[in-house]
Parts: structure tokens; C-alpha cells; sequence
């Protein structure tokens, strides 16, 4: 984009760095969903997003003070700055890890009164696998096939949202009966290549992690490293996956029965 290329220049005149990330999408035209968009003939009119982090907020700030003739003199088309003259800000970032519990002291008090100091058992078990009913292990193995092709949405709900710079999607089952195609069509690693162009790993084994929720009849999948950062260290327009459930609701589902025979 010639702004960068210009903010570029004025940054080798005064000795300053380059950008240490870019980020440019055109809004609108389903820039998001990358190789699965349904406009492959592109789109007229779109709202350009337009993201960079640096190391110097000098540099920053000249990029904020040439925005304004990138709008009146640059690219032929562009019709107004949404939002004015941007905001350098600072980049946070999320960093999670464990701590021993036994270093804190808890204190616990109501009304201004202490009434005990919380001493955390010394052994702690943990399990990662859940009990499930014979009967649904059975029909998730043997669910019959037929000739029907769905959308995840007419099988489905969704809902996704961030946790640092993983995304959480959450898929629960329309009918306890659709469960076991849920399953069978979303595994990890049809959900790591659905997303593989929003992910940073190369290793599918690392992008994408299945949790099983049956209380709910649901699925909830772990999208690592998928926010480009997360939060407000991210540049993408969708910083905390809200969209992705979204997404995920046009993912096809092939040689079903009918899924009125499956509720009755």
C-alpha cells in the first residue's frame, strides 16, 4: 500500500525501523474468510482496515499524520476516513502460566472481620476424560448415511470468543440426534484446515484441540494461536474471534439422512 510505502521512506530519512507487523484487510469483501469466501469475483466497495505496530511511537505518530493526504491525494476512489486521525496506543499482551497456590495467602473476611485463612489441599486430582453413555458411543459408530448435504447451521448452534490469543468455538446440537455427525464431520483436523489461513502453527496437531461437552450435546474446539496476538495486541479486525462460530456455520456436512427422519 503506497501509505506504507511513504511512511516507509520518511522512516529511512530520519533512521527509524521499519514496521514490526502490517495488517491491511478490505472489509467487505469477506477478507476474513479467506479461500471460503463466497465472492471470488471480489467486491466494488469495502471498508479498507489498516493496522501496524512499531517499535518507536515517533514512527507511529507519522504514520497517523499521513493518513490525512492518503485520503485527499493517494489511491483514486477513497471517499472518507472513518474515525479521524488515529491513536497511537500501547501493545498488551496476554501471558498465561501456573503458579504454586501454596506461595499466596488467602484471608478471608466479611464486614471487616477475618474469619479464616484458606489452606489449599495438598493433593490435587485431575482427570481430562468424562464419562459418556455406552448408547452414544454405539450411535456416534454406527449412525447411518444417506444423500442429504447441510449446512453446519441447520444442524447447530455457535459461539466463539477469545482467551488470549486462542480462540474458543462452542457447536451444540440442534437435536441430541445430530450429535454424532457433529462429531464424525468436525474433527480437529477438518477444523484446522477450515481455519488454516487465520492460524499461525503449520502443525495441524497444534492448531486445533476437541472438547467433548455432553451434558449439552456439544463440541468445543480450541483454535491456538489464531487471534494474531489477541486482545489489543492483535492488528486483525476481529481481535477476539467473535466471528468465527459465525463462520463455521456455512462448514458442510455431506451424505446425511434426512434430518427430519434423524428427529423422529
Amino acid at each position: 500500500m503506497c501509505l506504507c510505502f511513504r511512511c516507509r521512506t520518511i522512516f529511512t530519512s530520519l533512521g527509524l525501523a521499519d514496521f514490526t507487523k502490517v495488517n491491511i484487510e478490505a472489509i467487505g469483501s469477506e477478507n476474513n474468510y479467506g479461500p471460503l469466501s463466497a465472492l471470488p469475483q471480489g467486491t466494488r466497495e469495502c471498508a479498507l482496515w489498516l493496522a501496524v505496530h512499531h517499535q518507536d511511537q515517533k514512527a507511529l505518530n507519522i504514520m497517523a499524520r499521513e493518513i490525512a493526504p492518503a485520503g485527499t491525494g493517494m489511491a483514486p476512489g477513497l471517499t472518507a476516513i472513518v474515525g479521524g486521525r488515529p491513536k497511537v496506543s500501547p501493545v498488551l499482551k496476554l501471558f498465561s502460566f501456573l503458579h504454586d497456590k501454596d506461595t499466596f495467602k488467602i484471608d478471608i473476611s466479611m464486614n471487616g472481620e477475618h474469619l479464616e485463612t484458606y489452606t489449599p489441599a495438598k493433593t490435587v486430582s485431575q482427570s481430562n476424560k468424562c464419562s459418556r453413555p455406552a448408547q452414544l458411543i454405539a450411535s456416534i459408530s454406527n449412525a447411518c448415511k444417506g444423500s442429504h448435504s447441510y449446512r453446519l447451521e441447520d444442524l447447530a448452534y455457535t459461539r466463539s470468543g477469545d482467551k488470549g490469543n486462542n480462540c474458543n468455538i462452542g457447536v451444540v446440537a440442534r437435536h441430541p440426534a445430530y450429535l454424532p455427525y457433529l462429531k464424525a464431520a468436525l474433527t480437529e483436523q477438518s477444523l484446522a484446515q477450515y481455519f488454516s489461513h487465520l492460524m499461525e502453527d503449520t502443525d495441524w496437531a497444534k492448531k486445533v484441540t476437541r472438547y467433548d461437552c455432553p451434558g449439552i450435546h456439544a463440541l468445543n474446539f480450541v483454535l491456538h494461536n489464531s487471534l494474531g496476538g489477541g486482545g489489543i495486541a492483535s492488528l486483525r479486525s476481529d481481535p477476539q474471534g467473535k466471528a468465527y462460530g459465525q463462520m463455521l456455520l456455512d462448514f458442510q456436512l455431506h451424505n446425511m439422512p434426512s434430518l427430519e427422519d434423524l428427529r423422529t
